[in-house]
């Protein structure tokens, strides 16, 4: 009978350790490797590392829920101590930050509709003296109540902030001093507090914000990993005259997405345009341009279509979280304000919500038109420039 060769012979043994060894080599090398291609993407290193740190910051520090210190707007009628001890008791308080005073009620009307305060607190004329005769006079508050968040925690806070506002003074009939006087509250353009009516115009300007900076921010790269950048650069055509070509064909595009929410909006949602549809239609075009030149500029500077997408994200996220959208743009700290200022979602929600929900018109919303006109043209000469310096 012939004897065959044990499986555990000496040799086996190191011979699985040997390919062990090998296969964590391969390993080790591919891990390294990973490593070295990492940090020569800079791009893709600095999203990893700054996306969750910027989510962390605005999260935990930006981020109010139960907004403070709304700018406020205060129109009195007759200067007392009563009207005095009124306005200082809504000044000591960490809801209303007086910012305006007002002659007349043409003021407080167009500084509500601009977005200019959250409230206007009215004193009218009288009100002390039918106060001390006891025939309780109103007190009338009006507030912006686009955003239902925003002045909701405010108002259901006043009558617990005005309980004490008249004590000290002297001559009044009832020691019960909230029930000398009535508070009327006026919620101005979204009375019923529907919270679809903020939210529905906010989701018009993130969709055209996300696809108008994804479309042009991959229209450089794309012709760069294809090869036909080359094609391009030896036609006789001017930098500006690429880049104006290859938005124009988003903008029609853009302004279909817009029209095609705008309607669901009216018909599924029932949201009304108190104001013009044509100066609608002018500023969401160029909202549309703005985002679609930044966008452009990002394909200047991305050198392949990944990195373009990644940067179109690091500029899409706070533009969620501090324009307004999603949370009370007043209730955010003021650093976190002045970096919502630079963004093009935080003018054109003021924009939309300002047409549609309040019938603003040119005049009112001048400002956030002349900022998103001013973004528009920075963002064109950066990628102008950009793009010349791609030519040399």
């Amino acid at each position: 009978m012939n004897a065959t060769a044990r499986p555990d012979t000496p040799k086996a043994p190191r011979a699985r350790r040997s390919h062990a060894m090998q296969s964590l080599a391969r390993f080790w090398a591919m891990f390294i490797k990973e490593f070295l291609q990492l940090r020569r993407d800079r791009v893709t290193f600095a999203t990893m590392i700054f996306i969750p740190f910027m989510q962390l910051l605005l999260f935990g520090f930006a981020i109010n829920t139960q907004p403070t210190h709304l700018p406020t707007a205060v129109l009195t009628q007759e200067n007392t101590d009563v009207s005095r001890a009124i306005v200082a008791a809504l000044r000591n308080t960490s809801y209303f930050r007086f910012t305006h005073t007002a002659h007349s009620a043409a003021q407080t009307d167009h500084w509500l509709r601009a977005g200019t305060v959250q409230f206007v607190v009215e004193i009218p004329a009288g009100f002390e003296r039918a106060l001390r005769r006891g025939e309780r006079p109103a007190l009338l508050i009006a507030a912006d109540a686009t955003d239902p968040v925003a002045s909701g925690t405010a108002l259901g806070a006043l009558n617990g902030i005005l309980s004490g506002a008249l004590s000290g003074l002297h001559g009044l009939p009832d020691q019960n001093q909230t029930a000398a006087f009535e508070i009327r509250q006026h919620r101005r353009y979204n009375p019923a507090g529907v919270t679809r009516l903020n939210i529905v115009p906010g989701v018009l300007g993130t969709i055209l914000t996300m696809t108008m900076l994804i479309f042009t921010a991959l229209s450089v790269t794309r012709e760069i990993e294809r090869n036909t950048m080359e094609n391009l650069l030896s036609m006789p055509i001017r930098p500006l005259e690429v880049m104006l070509g290859k938005i124009a064909p988003y903008v029609v595009v853009g302004f279909a997405q817009a029209a095609l929410i705008f309607v669901a909006g009216f018909l599924v949602f029932g949201v009304p345009v108190e104001g013009s549809l044509i100066l609608l239609a002018a500023l969401s075009v160029l909202f549309i341009l703005t985002n679609l030149s930044i966008g452009y500029t990002f394909s200047t500077l991305a050198r392949n279509q990944l990195q373009a997408i990644q940067m179109s994200f690091m500029f899409f996220l706070p533009n969620i979280l501090l324009s307004g959208f999603m949370f009370p743009f007043a209730g955010m700290p003021v650093w976190a304000q002045w970096i919502g200022e630079a963004l093009p979602l935080t003018h054109y929600l003021r924009i939309v919500r300002g047409i549609m929900l309040k019938g603003a018109g040119l005049g009112e919303l001048a400002h956030p038109a002349m900022m998103l006109a001013g973004l528009t043209l920075f963002a064109m000469m950066l990628a102008v420039t950009r793009f010349r310096r791609t030519l040399d």
